[in-house]
């Protein structure tokens, strides 16, 4: 009896989390530009809800090594997301670098999208404890984009009271590789050999973003982090963790 009690719970968790999931899903899908975040994020809320839906089913008639892969599947996503986002809230800025650069997030037309808003107001927080820093704001011109990120960036932090003598625009970026290989570029020639930098962008890209930083010639590169929207936690989790298996498979 208590075994069947188990079971019922273990499906009804299975089809309410799977419904919250796939409606989360649907949600951030208006108001969210992160496609293959928000693919993933439906699939695993419909898989859930499928599974509740056909738990008898797959207890009795699904092979258990089926059953281990699905677990083991479940359990690699739950920790790459786990570490991504414990491993983007310790901060390792000390306030005294050269230079801070702020990555880029997407515009809607000429206004800051959320995502954006919070990591220039983590800069600005980071500019109140350490004025003498220059900012650099990273970030090309999208297809749906009126302008570069970076010049609405520079825009909103003038706005906020940064002077624009300590603002630095990088305004050719695609990417995170090239926020970080096209501001290195303008810092070499503006700053002295043995300059030190940090950067900001969400936590659950910190983690990336760092070995990226590394990558094209930051060594030892702090960070500060912003904290994303708690609605696309899940959308920017999955997203980060095919970035991240990508990364540790083939680069």
């Amino acid at each position: 009896m208590k075994k069947e009690i188990f079971h019922k719970l273990v499906r009804f968790i299975l089809l309410t989390v799977g419904a919250v999931i796939t409606v989360n899903g649907i949600g951030i899908s208006f108001v969210s530009g992160a496609l293959l975040g928000i693919i993933c994020t439906l699939i695993a809320g419909i898989s859930l809800f499928l599974i509740g839906i056909f738990y008898k089913f797959i207890r009795f008639h699904v092979h258990w090594i089926f059953k281990v892969v699905f677990g083991l599947l479940v359990a690699l996503v739950g920790s790459v997301i786990i570490f991504v986002y414990s491993y983007g809230f310790n901060d390792t800025v000390t306030y005294r670098e050269d230079a801070v650069i702020v990555l880029g997030a997407g515009l809607r037309g000429e206004s800051l999208s959320i995502i954006l808003r919070n990591r220039l107001d983590e800069a600005i927080e980071y500019y109140n404890e350490n004025p003498e820093a220059y900012i650099v704001v990273s970030g090309g011109q999208g297809p749906d984009e009126d302008i570069s990120e970076a010049e609405a960036m520079e825009r909103y932090l003038y706005e906020q009271g940064v002077p624009l003598s300590k603002i630095i625009k990088e305004g050719k970026s695609t990417s995170t590789e090239e926020n970080f290989r096209f501001s290195k570029a303008i810092l070499d020639e503006r700053l002295e050999n043995g300059y030190s930098v940090g950067f900001i962008t969400d936590d659950f890209h910190i983690y990336r973003a760092g070995k990226t930083a590394e990558r094209v010639g930051f060594q030892n590169a702090t960070h500060t982090h912003s904290n994303g929207v708690i609605t696309t936690f899940l959308p920017n989790g999955f997203r980060e963790f095919c970035a991240v298996m990508h990364m540790w498979v083939f680069q």
